[in-house]
């Protein structure tokens, strides 16, 4: 059997770059793609860190973009040498929610569960593209086409989740121009969510993390950096609009929050927070992660998902929640175009572009948050 290099998980807070079976055609509407970048994302940490029921030996990756090699007997609207990206959510594109667009849900690839992905646990047999090649099922629609060559390639690997995703944290909220947005949370998604919702026209967009690296890049791109070490977020939003609060908010954290205090976890601060920071009626979108069972979590409740969340206060102000992953395929084809048009370029996230090889440095350095870590997009090298 011939042998490609990939990403595979050892245990927590390892990972190594193994030979593993070369992916091949296994349906008809499949395609093989040589995956020329693939991005390191911040859910892959919760795999890595050993914080999900994740099993050694899977290879991790959801970000991918590559050429197609080879298709199946099926596939129509592809052939070899196009150039494509896919989206994390692998989707059939027939059922139910496939059908009114909410592809993050599909009822056909992962049976028993709403939803598939490459590379993660719990989503179904499909082994990420943190490797030389990926099998990408069902391509005719999980597959977008992009323009030959290797333009924008770091741009458009981020359409694979982050800017998607961070997009959808805007869309769950509801950002309409001239608003104010709060965003807690200032890793890629993060980021992602206040450039977004710059370009869909926000007046005011603060954005609240602790890492230097990261609220300069909030800066950067004209957002508010609120470092929430220095003092209470909450209270430094308040005082900056008014005592008001903010018209929308977007948790982009997910369940392994941390509270002022570093290393110390406090799962629902973030939900809390932004119930305290957006104004009576707000709304709130929340494409942070969040998990029905954690091992590693700060009590016994937390480790079933059960999070004391502030619903009384979040009634008393008559805010709407909106939660879930993102269903890339809503958003993927217009956020190309407006890379293509020159009017986004998310990859002002990436801080390293890395080979293959040097993987498991990434995975430690990114989880460290340390060296200006943001943002890795790792490029595998196929000999041909």
């Amino acid at each position: 059997m011939i042998q490609v290099k990939a990403v595979v998980y050892e245990k927590p807070y390892a990972v190594a770059v193994r030979d593993v079976d070369d992916p091949r055609i296994e349906h008809p509407n499949d395609v093989i793609v040589r995956v020329t970048s693939s991005a390191i994302c911040g859910s892959d940490l919760h795999m890595y860190e050993g914080r999900t029921a994740a099993e050694p030996g899977i290879v991790f990756g959801h970000e991918n973009l590559g050429v197609v090699e080879e298709t199946g007997p099926g596939v129509v609207t592809l052939s070899k040498g196009d150039r494509v990206v896919m989206p994390f959510n692998v989707a059939c594109g027939f059922c139910k929610n496939c059908l009114a667009g909410d592809t993050g849900f599909c009822l056909t690839v992962n049976p028993g569960f709403a939803g598939g992905a490459y590379g993660y646990v719990a989503m179904g047999p499909y082994p990420g593209g943190q490797a030389e090649r990926l099998r990408v099922p069902f391509a005719d629609f999980n597959c977008l086409k992009l323009p030959a060559g290797e333009e924008f390639e770091t741009d458009f690997v981020m359409l694979a989740d982050i800017f998607p995703t961070g997009y959808h944290g805007c869309e769950l909220a509801e950002v309409s121009p001239g608003e104010s947005v709060a965003v807690y949370g200032a890793g890629p998604v993060g980021l992602m969510a206040a450039y977004s919702a710059l370009l869909r026209g926000a007046a005011k967009v603060f954005v609240v993390d602790r890492v230097p690296e990261r609220l300069a890049k909030a800066e950067e791109i004209g957002a508010i950096p609120i470092d929430f070490s220095k003092d209470d977020a909450v209270r430094q939003i308040m005082d900056r609009t008014g005592g008001e609060g903010t018209d929308k908010g977007i948790d982009a954290v997910g369940y392994q929050a941390q509270g002022r205090e570093a290393g110390h976890e406090e799962p629902a601060v973030v939900l809390n927070s932004l119930v305290d920071t957006v104004r009576p009626t707000g709304r709130l979108g929340v494409p942070g992660l969040y998990v029905p069972s954690d091992p590693g979590a700060p009590d016994e409740h937390a480790k079933r998902g059960q999070l004391l969340v502030s619903i009384g206060r979040m009634f008393e102000k008559g805010q709407r929640m909106g939660t879930g992953q993102c269903n890339v395929k809503r958003y993927n084809r217009q956020l190309r175009d407006l890379i293509i048009a020159g009017r986004a370029r998310p990859s002002f996230v990436v801080s390293h572009e890395l080979p293959l090889d040097q993987a498991p440095q990434a995975y430690e350095k990114f989880d460290r948050r340390v060296e200006g870590y943001t943002k890795v997009v790792l490029h595998p090298v196929l000999a041909a």
